[in-house]
């Protein structure tokens, strides 16, 4: 298939391959890190675990986004999700669903808010130094001769 058509080049199938890796991490830490923690504090980590898990999704679906698009629209997602809460309707999906219950949580609590900031804020910062490493080693790699490459 043409590039353009529908074909990914090959650093962005590499780029979505990193971005599911890291989605799969996310979740294995999801599933085992608030349970080994207090209270508070892994209702906060279950939070900014969450909305990191929504962003790596979203950077293996488009890999070109930005971190702060990835991040704005992860949190945004996370803070609806929270707010449809208040509404009831996942509770009772929750009780039919493992995967709805999963997904959409059953019972707003406003104190999980800050925990999905600090997860975009996270993963924001580890993108943008992941990049800033990325465009380094490439300019030092470059041939000379070549942009990039004194």
């Amino acid at each position: 298939m043409a590039h353009g058509q529908g074909a990914d080049p090959p650093g962005e199938r590499r780029a979505r391959a990193y971005w599911l890796a890291g989605a799969a991490a996310v979740l294995l830490l999801g599933l085992a890190l608030p349970g080994l923690v207090p209270g508070r504090a892994a209702a906060l980590l279950g939070g900014a675990l969450y909305t990191a898990l929504l962003y790596t999704v979203l950077m293996a679906a488009a890999p070109r986004l930005g971190p702060w698009t990835a991040g704005g629209s992860a949190l945004a997602a996370s803070w609806a999700v929270e707010l449809f809460q208040a509404s009831g309707l996942p509770a009772g999906l929750g009780r039919h669903s493992l995967l709805a219950r999963l997904v959409l949580g059953t019972t707003f609590d406003p104190s999980d808010l800050p925990g999905y900031a600090l997860g975009a804020a996270a993963l924001v910062a580890v993108h943008q130094l992941a990049r800033r490493r990325a465009r380094r080693v490439r300019r030092f790699d470059a041939p000379k001769g070549k942009p990039g490459g004194g």
